[in-house]
């Protein structure tokens, strides 16, 4: 679609073909009538799918100029993500004379944003820890505020900040337009929408509409240790659930595999809570790639993203059966399913033959030699959490309140009443160690560790 077929002003749209914008993006076809409309907006739409530009194009069309006062805030979960999204707003304001935008985040000098506010802005983008500070220093004001953009929601969700966007939203004016972008769509999402949109239209680009698919496949195998370690090692998941039909299974295979380099932890019955909870930390923040699970222990456990599950032991029953491959394959991503299964085990896996399913024998994996799965993460507890008043935006503004770590090398962020755990990006994870245990958050000391 032509962005000229858009009600759009005629300085937009020679700054859009001066900037060679000359056909809109599946997403910016599928959002910008809706936006330029007013109304509210869920919009699921990835990094370089051009949502900046659909979101920025509407803000800068209902912009008044005249009126130096912040229209439109945009709400990002990194600092770094926060200056492109203002480097592109700047690019696509060209049109138009002495619009000021202005980026609010943590790792910058406090005092010199509160001089840059001083002078009013027309647009704020930033990250909700450091937005909400001015907010309740009144350093800001929201009074005025038509357009609220919740760019990447799934990852400030992830990241945290619920509580903070909650906090922020408290100072916006009810009547306004909320657009909230996002990778994912799934409840957490849905619930967000919920609470601070109206009417929100859905959108999906295109290109991202695609059904679910799951692939499955049964082997039959002699030894299911050995050929559970050749199919990470051909398939290569990034994050796989295993499933086995008892707890004591459970234990043993996840020693097993860490014995063969693969980061594997068990969930299951014997658990105390508070160690239930460090394994689906890990596990839901890429610290752990291989999660051993019995049904029991694995109720109400929602991985977004999920890349393969395998049946160590053939369930009881079909409705089971799906329940666990129903895991993978979501949000329009592939999923693989895996069935193992003996020459004992013959006549039960035949009740699963089916047009959609495979049955192969094992013999045609092949181990990769020094092949091992080690985590993308390494998840950091500290001992401090609700009780302490500790937010995401303190645990992030502490780690990347100098430039040698950066919000990007931070992951999921998830605040108890007593701790806290932020996944690290391994190669940083000593790094941030150092900067929470001798440094302080919200200036007050806290206990760190390595889980």
């Amino acid at each position: 679609m032509k962005f000229s077929t858009l009600p759009l002003s005629d300085e937009m749209l020679q700054n859009l073909d001066a900037l060679e914008y000359n056909e809109t993006t599946p997403i910016q076809a599928e959002a910008l009538p809706h936006i330029l409309q007013k109304k509210d907006l869920i919009a699921q739409a990835k990094t370089g799918s051009g949502k900046t530009a659909a979101f920025g194009i509407g803000l800068l069309e209902a912009l008044d100029v005249k009126k130096f006062r912040v229209q439109s805030l945009v709400l990002c979960p990194t600092r770094e993500l926060a200056d492109q999204v203002a480097k592109e707003l700047r690019r696509l304001a060209r049109f138009k004379h002495n619009i000021k935008i202005l980026i609010l985040c943590g790792g910058e000098s406090f005092g010199k944003q509160l001089g840059s506010l001083s002078h009013q802005a027309h647009i704020i983008v930033g990250t909700p820890g450091r937005v909400l500070k001015h907010l309740n220093k009144e350093s800001l004001s929201l009074e005025n505020l038509q357009t609220l953009v919740l760019d990447e929601a799934d990852r400030m969700l992830d990241m945290g900040f619920i509580e903070e966007i909650e906090s922020v939203l408290s100072f916006a004016p009810k009547e306004r337009q909320t657009l909230l972008f996002s990778a994912t769509y799934d409840d957490e999402v849905l619930e967000i929408s919920k609470k601070f949109q109206d009417d929100a239209v859905i959108v999906k680009a295109s290109q991202d509409e695609l059904a679910n698919e799951i692939e499955e496949i049964f082997y039959e195998c002699s030894d299911k240790a050995d050929t559970l370690v050749k199919l990470f090692s051909t398939y290569k998941p990034q994050n796989v659930i295993v499933f086995t039909n008892t707890k004591v299974a459970a234990k043993e295979l996840a020693q097993s595999l860490q014995k063969n380099k693969i980061d594997a932890l068990a969930i299951h019955g014997d658990l105390e809570q508070y160690e239930r909870n460090d394994v689906l930390v890990q596990f839901a923040n890429k610290s752990c790639p291989v999660l051993i699970a019995t049904d029991v222990a694995a109720r109400g456990l929602d991985i977004k993203e999920l890349s393969m599950v395998v049946n160590y032991d053939l369930p009881h029953g079909v409705e089971t059966y799906t329940h666990r491959i129903g895991r993978t394959g979501r949000a329009g991503a592939k999923g693989i399913a895996i069935s193992l299964y003996e020459a004992f085990e013959i006549e039960k896996a035949d009740e699963y033959k089916g047009a959609s399913r495979e049955f192969l024998d094992a013999h045609s994996l092949v181990a990769q030699e020094g092949f091992e799965m080690k985590p993308e993460f390494i998840t950091l507890v500290i001992e401090g959490g609700k009780k302490d008043k500790l937010r995401a935006g303190d645990i992030l503004g502490a780690l990347t309140a100098t430039k040698d770590l950066t919000g990007d090398a931070i992951g999921k962020i998830d605040i108890y009443d007593r701790q806290a755990y932020v996944a690290i990006q391994s190669k940083f994870v000593d790094i941030a160690e150092k900067k929470l245990k001798y440094g302080q958050i919200k200036k007050k000391k806290f206990s760190v560790w390595v889980l």
